[in-house]
């Protein structure tokens, strides 16, 4: 999968998006926010990432930097910070080193990262005009693996911040149409452990289950037709990234 091609894609649906909706409009998958605040959000994550493909792993974290309170100057702030980060990742080898905040420390971890962070707020962004345009749907391909880096990337970062969980049980995480399917394991202030299904009659106490897309948006907290059986409270437990 080409990540960085995905970043320009859902950046632009997300851009096309943001400005039909208008700054003063509420997202309602993300309750808080207005979409100023939305794409504020995405310019700032976008011009730190492209900040951490060029930082060493061993020079410590990027520092942050908060975009500007105007429509017109945020949309330009963002668009200069999307288009660094996609040029950097475009220049430099994917497997060189660079910062990051778990697992390799490869600039491909952020052309990864990018793309999910950008699908996720373009979902959100078309949502905030009110309705769901034929485009929502992700690539089945593309939502698998967001589903694989929530649970393998994202949730545990959550519990390397100080999140916690509080539930025990087992969780199964089903994108039929990608053919691939994940056995979560919880357990009360341990670390998430996340396998593939070791067996075939496995014994869940919950079932996250449906088409890639569903599956995708449900874990991270997004309105979805995915199907949910057993005990929601082991879902909800999740920290959410």
């Amino acid at each position: 999968m080409d990540f960085v091609a995905e970043i320009e894609k859902q950046a632009s649906a997300l851009r096309s998006a943001a400005v039909q909706a208008g700054p003063d409009a509420p997202v309602p998958s993300c309750p808080e926010w207005t979409v100023l605040d939305l794409v504020r959000h995405i310019a700032e994550v976008h011009t730190w990432a492209a900040e951490a493909v060029v930082t060493a792993p061993d020079a410590g974290r990027p520092d942050w930097h908060e975009a500007p309170a105007g429509w017109d100057e945020a949309l330009a702030w963002w668009d200069n910070g999307s288009g660094l980060l996609v040029s950097r990742l475009r220049s430099v080898p994917l497997d060189s080193p660079s910062w990051t905040f778990k697992g390799s420390q490869v600039a491909a971890f952020w052309a990864r990262r990018q793309a999910h962070e950008t699908a996720i707020h373009r979902l959100d962004a078309e949502l905030a005009t009110g309705h769901e345009p034929p485009t929502l749907l992700f690539d089945s391909e593309l939502a698998a693996d967001g589903i694989d880096e929530h649970l393998t990337v994202m949730v545990p970062r959550q519990l390397d911040r100080g999140r916690t969980i509080d539930r025990t049980g087992t969780l199964v995480v089903h994108a039929a149409d990608a053919g691939r399917t994940w056995e979560v394991f919880l357990a009360a202030g341990e670390p998430l452990v996340v396998t593939d299904v070791l067996d075939s009659a496995v014994d869940a106490d919950v079932t996250v289950a449906g088409t890639a897309d569903a599956v995708y948006r449900a874990l991270w907290g997004r309105p979805s037709h995915a199907i949910v059986t057993g005990d929601e409270s082991l879902l909800a437990a999740l920290p959410r990234a």
